[in-house]
């Protein structure tokens, strides 16, 4: 599914002394695959603009379009694309309202239309998918961890079959070890079920690693659009916005300007230390691993 926003504008509170432009002429296209990460500081709009993708907000001016159709056009069924674009909110367990997590999971398919038989077994490959083992089926969704009430949430959506999957901050409130478990998770989905991927977050470091594109919102406007090295090289600009890039950009800077001839593009540890080396190699200074005899020495 391609979505794609045409000039598009949303206001709070319009024509009252409140009023706020939420979203100012914003034009974008996400077309079907990309895992698009969106950041801004609070306020900048990202939530707003993710509420038009799905037809929870109407935007004062400008259109919304999935594969070519105005959303808000006369006849346009937003009822079948809210089953085709699936949201989950900041805090997903408050999606979560049965009294057993296999039920919980299953009402989205059955919305569908489709049969007991049908939704259990969508309900019972998304809880696989997301990692959710078969013994917390049965139990109240409230019994569950954060993070596999965060599973189970988005397990939920998953069963609904559909090509694009927005989550806002899915990861809020977790400690890092649930954080990564649950974005090694959404990126080992995407592959298999070739999602769109639109992620809402504070995180730099996880925006940096896991998406595509980075959409930087400031103020309602869209004001960066590119692969994260792209945007990430404008960090002293994201700052100036209330944003920061990863620590690894700000490390690599510093070791440039020290006079380390290193790429300061790149975004995870991983790389840094590959990069750090070779430099240091070109340079001449080599590298002493513990226990390694020093020069001269035999």
């Amino acid at each position: 599914m391609l979505i794609k926003l045409e000039d598009v504008s949303y206001v709070y509170s319009a024509k009252t002394a409140y009023e706020q432009r939420a979203l100012d002429h914003v034009d974008l296209e996400i077309p079907q695959g990309q895992f698009v990460g969106v950041i801004g500081h609070t306020g900048s709009g990202k939530s707003t603009l993710i509420q038009h993708f799905n037809g929870l907000m109407k935007p004062a001016e400008g259109r919304v379009l999935c594969d070519e159709e105005d959303i808000w056009a006369e006849g346009y069924d937003r009822h079948a694309l809210r089953f085709k674009v699936g949201l989950v909110f900041q805090y997903p367990e408050h999606q979560l309202f049965e009294m057993d997590v296999l039920t919980d999971v299953c009402f989205g398919p059955k919305n569908q239309g489709l049969t007991e038989e049908e939704a259990l077994r969508k309900a019972r490959r998304s809880l696989a998918h997301c990692g959710v083992p078969e013994e917390l089926y049965g139990k109240s969704p409230f019994e569950l961890s954060g993070g596999q009430k965060r599973r189970a949430a988005i397990a939920g959506v998953l069963a609904m079959d559909p090509e694009v999957l927005i989550l806002d901050e899915p990861t809020a409130g977790l400690d890092p070890k649930g954080r990564r478990d649950i974005f090694e998770q959404i990126a080992s989905l995407q592959k298999k079920r070739n999602l769109t991927i639109i992620l809402v977050s504070h995180s730099m470091e996880d925006v940096a690693k896991y998406a595509d594109r980075l959409i930087v919102m400031n103020h309602g406007i869209k004001q960066y659009d590119g692969t994260p090295r792209e945007v990430f090289r404008h960090y002293k600009e994201l700052e100036k916005i209330g944003l920061a890039a990863p620590q690894i950009t700000y490390v690599m800077n510093d070791l440039k300007r020290k006079g380390l001839d290193v790429d300061t593009d790149i975004l995870t540890v991983e790389e840094a230390r590959d990069a750090i080396l070779e430099a240091l190699r070109k340079a001449g200074k080599g590298t002493k691993r513990p226990g390694d005899p020093e020069r001269g020495q035999k």
